[in-house]
């Protein structure tokens, strides 16, 4: 089991948290932990985006004051 420090809610403080054993075999990096203090359970998400390119914006004309 892996064990994290993180922010507990209903602790309202830093507790230490573990991975329980993962079904799913996430192996250490199971997105599922349980606070050891109180039992919460929290579920740790990534999102990865794609890098794509906005394409190039065209600039106005300056404006001229007369």
């Amino acid at each position: 089991m892996s064990h994290r420090e993180l922010y507990c809610d209903v602790c309202e403080g830093v507790a230490l948290f573990e991975a329980p054993p993962c079904v799913d075999s996430h192996g250490t990096d199971c997105p599922e932990l349980i606070c050891t203090d109180c039992g919460a359970a929290v579920v740790v998400g990534t999102f990865a985006f794609p890098v794509t390119r906005l394409p190039a914006r065209r600039r106005q004309p300056a404006r001229r004051a007369a």
